[in-house]
């Protein structure tokens, strides 16, 4: 007889079993990827859901955003694949950034796990791929045309049959095809890994009753955390360096009972270029922002986020309309984590943080020696001060990417790290300092030019203190000694050097 009901100590049991799944298929997917966004940034998800794509549990390297993304893409799924039209070894794709994470660098894959011949469940995984085609990541392009392939919500493979046009039709539009395509057939071995696991469990447990019961503990664990925070109206404004001129983030929290509702009305209008954060994305970093905030300890699921909303006009950065660019969504998306952290400082000082910034990237792409190349390389930076510590130095805060070895870097692009170090000073004067930044200097020894875009914020704002903290240090980014403007493209042709500083983070108190 299966098991429906579940004292603490059995339900334990069987959520350290979900862990472990997920936790299988996502070293599997590592195992088995081609790019180093996989193997060394850690820039995916692996989430099982319920039939109806309500998460249960997810891989603890997932990062932040996909948690909140993933299962909202698998219920965009059935909503173009209904149930009844899916099969045993079918694998749906999409990368569209509305249904998806919110940029089409992220494709997301799904497949329905059967069981007596009904779906009970979804294995889903979502990765930054290697290269989409159009132009490279960058803050400067003004609409999603530019940015690459767009892949609607299609079935990859078909009762076990792979889909050969679309696969062909991928692999000629981007520029690393055995990359793309071998990190997008991980992705699938991961979802069967995850099938194949959650067998064994399946013969004792109910999974809908145990999904159920995980939710509904997760959900009021957080709606007491809610009711802890004294009701009213909370506001914060930050700014983002911009480009003619700063964007507005505009913050309401609303704290009613034992809900929360988050709203940036006030915010910028969305902006032609690739900045935008359409609404899946405003919802995910806005939910791990309470949840990191309210109720860390407690296991992450849809549970946890169900106390929570978010709203944002149609139109503005946080809500914008197509055809908006949004590749680098996280400049601005990374920004709502510190703003609602800011706006309840107030009634939460123990557990408030000062501003920080979050990671900066340079993506290169060309051909050397007769083999193209396309490689990524995130940089992270000082993370805000708290009432009780220093902020953390170079950490990758929200988005939890790591930061990629010099030595692997330079195998997938013909570039020479000079330095790599700690910016010694750029964190925040405090009673608690804030975190330092990082010097990042690279030497081009390419044969032939390579493109090159970098992905960089606070280079003009400064991330703020809080308490009376002093704001860390502006970034920099530099070719050959002159300051450069990283909403544009460059051609870097071998000798040239860049530099790039990430910000140091805001302190926390008066010295």
């Amino acid at each position: 007889m299966k098991k429906t009901r579940f004292d603490p100590i059995s339900l334990e049991i069987q959520w350290k079993r979900l862990v472990s799944m997920v936790d299988e298929a996502s070293a599997a997917f590592v195992r088995t990827s081609f790019s180093l966004l996989v193997r060394e940034a850690n820039d995916f998800a692996v989430v099982l859901t319920d039939a109806q794509g309500h998460s249960i549990a997810q891989s603890v390297l997932s990062i932040p955003s996909f948690i909140g993304t993933l299962p909202a893409t698998v219920k965009h799924f059935l909503a173009k694949f209904p149930p009844k039209t899916l099969k045993p070894g079918d694998v749906v794709i999409t990368n569209d950034p509305w249904m998806g994470t919110g940029h089409i660098h992220d494709v997301n894959v799904a497949m329905p796990i059967f069981h007596h011949g009904k779906i009970i469940a979804f294995a889903a995984v979502v990765s930054h791929m290697p290269d989409i085609g159009g132009r490279i990541r960058n803050a400067g392009i003004r609409d999603i045309y530019e940015e690459g392939l767009q892949i609607p919500r299609l079935k990859l493979i078909n009762a076990g049959k792979p889909d050969q046009n679309l696969l062909d039709m991928i692999g000629q539009n981007v520029r690393v095809p055995e990359q793309t395509l071998g990190d997008i057939w991980a992705q699938i071995a991961a979802c069967k890994m995850l099938e194949e696991r959650l067998r064994p469990l399946l013969r004792d447990t109910d999974l809908a009753a145990l999904g159920t019961e995980i939710r509904r503990r997760s959900e009021g664990a957080m709606r007491k955390a809610i009711r802890d925070v004294p009701d009213g109206v909370y506001h914060a404004q930050t700014r983002h360096d911009g480009f003619e001129e700063p964007i507005l983030i505009n913050c309401t929290v609303k704290v009613k009972g034992d809900e929360l509702a988050i709203d940036y009305t006030g915010s910028s209008p969305q902006v032609p270029r690739a900045v935008n954060v359409v609404p899946i994305y405003t919802f995910a970093y806005s939910a791990f922002a309470v949840k990191a905030l309210l109720c860390p300890d407690v296991p992450n699921n849809e549970g946890s986020f169900m106390p929570i909303s978010t709203s944002a006009p149609l139109g503005s950065i946080f809500n914008p309309c197509y055809p908006a660019a949004s590749g680098g969504r996280g400049m601005i998306g990374h920004m709502m984590v510190p703003a609602i952290m800011m706006a309840l400082a107030e009634v939460l000082p123990g557990r408030a943080i000062a501003e920080g910034s979050s990671n900066s990237s340079i993506t290169v792409t060309g051909e050397h020696r007769g083999r193209p190349y396309a490689a990524i390389n995130f940089m992270n930076a000082g993370q805000g001060a708290t009432a009780h510590r220093d902020g953390y130095t170079m950490l990758s805060f929200p988005s939890n990417l790591s930061n990629t070895p010099i030595e692997i870097f330079e195998q997938m692009a013909p570039l020479r790290v000079i330095e790599r170090s700690i910016r010694r000073g750029s964190g925040g004067a405090g009673r608690h300092r804030g975190g330092d930044g990082l010097h990042f200097e690279i030497e081009v020894v390419a044969d032939t030019p390579m493109m090159a875009s970098m992905i960089m914020t606070r280079y003009r704002s400064a991330p703020r203190g809080i308490f009376g903290g002093q704001p860390g240090k502006v970034g920099a980014l530099l070719l050959n000694g002159k300051p450069i403007n990283p909403a544009d493209h460059w051609v870097l042709k071998q000798g040239d050097r860049v530099v790039m500083e990430t910000a140091g983070g805001g302190g926390c108190g008066k010295a």
